[in-house]
């Protein structure tokens, strides 16, 4: 199977950077682990100066490091100010204060991402984003966990 991806303006981006979508495609019965964290800003952020900081600060931190760490995709979501995510947290009875964002990091398996961890270079690496994180990120307020996703939608290519 062959997973359909778009950018913004409809095209198709092909590269490093989708590779581990692509690996996960093909070893069926394989799947990626992936680290997902809530994030919640810090309180004296403005969000503008979250997203901000997020955007052209840590996530090319991470980038730099994910060699080291063994992390194959880093995917930065960041919540729309819009109306919209109120009335659907009304529609579900959600009354905890939403995040402002979510990241994903993906991995080969569990054992791939604990072995990022466990070399010193890797260990370099966890503490420079720990300490960059704490710029801006309230992680009392937080959360992570890591788990596999079940795809039940994907897009497929169209066979030409």
């Amino acid at each position: 199977m062959v997973v359909c991806i778009a950018a913004a303006d409809g095209t198709r981006p092909h590269g490093p950077s989708f590779s581990a979508l692509h690996l996960a495609i093909d070893r069926p019965g394989q799947s990626m682990v992936k680290l997902v964290f809530c994030l919640r800003r810090r309180a004296d952020m403005p969000a503008a100066a979250f997203h901000r900081y997020w955007r052209e600060e840590h996530g090319p931190l991470v980038a730099r490091h994910a060699a080291a760490l063994g992390i194959r995709r880093y995917v930065q979501l960041h919540t729309l100010d819009h109306p919209l995510n109120a009335a659907l947290a009304a529609s579900r009875d959600v009354r905890e204060q939403p995040y402002d964002g979510l990241a994903e990091l993906w991995w080969d398996d569990a054992d791939a991402l604990a072995a990022g961890a466990s070399t010193d270079t890797g260990r370099k690496a966890g503490m420079a984003l720990l300490e960059d994180e704490r710029r801006f990120i309230d992680h009392s307020r937080s959360r992570i966990f890591i788990g596999e996703e079940q795809v039940f939608v994907a897009c497929k290519e169209e066979e030409t």
